[in-house]
């Protein structure tokens, strides 16, 4: 099954960012770890560690091994609620929202690439007329 050209544009702009994600000497995050990571620095908070299981829809125990990861990479922070101890506030940090500027640029390079490429003229398309 083919996608449609603008899904197809689409999945060609995440290959090519995850692509420069894994080539750069940076860390590698899974696809869980970025949703999470994604969710924390994309969407209003505060985010909590059961707010984020909810908005994924995967368990506590999968949100805290990534937010784990996230921690190691200082890409998020754990600290308790203010308001209910037993709960814990997901918070974002400068190495994650760093992090997020330069996942920003390699998809915007990778949508200017793409432009680029569409408007490049095709050397071996045959030419429509030949001359007798």
């Amino acid at each position: 099954m083919t996608p449609d050209t603008e899904q197809g544009d689409m999945l060609l702009l995440l290959r090519e960012t995850v692509v420069e994600l894994v080539r750069r000497d940076g860390p590698d995050l899974t696809a869980r770890q970025m949703a999470v990571f994604l969710t924390v620095y994309l969407t209003d908070g505060p985010h909590t560690v059961r707010g984020l299981a909810a908005k994924l829809r995967v368990s506590k125990p999968a949100i805290t091994r990534a937010l784990d990861r996230l921690g190691d990479l200082d890409f998020a922070r754990r600290k308790p609620d203010p308001t209910d101890r037993r709960s814990v506030q997901v918070q974002q940090t400068r190495a994650g929202s760093a992090f997020l500027r330069d996942v920003g640029r390699l998809m915007t390079q990778a949508a200017q690439d793409s432009v680029a490429r569409r408007s490049e003229p095709m050397e071996d398309a045959p030419s429509k007329s030949r001359a007798g």
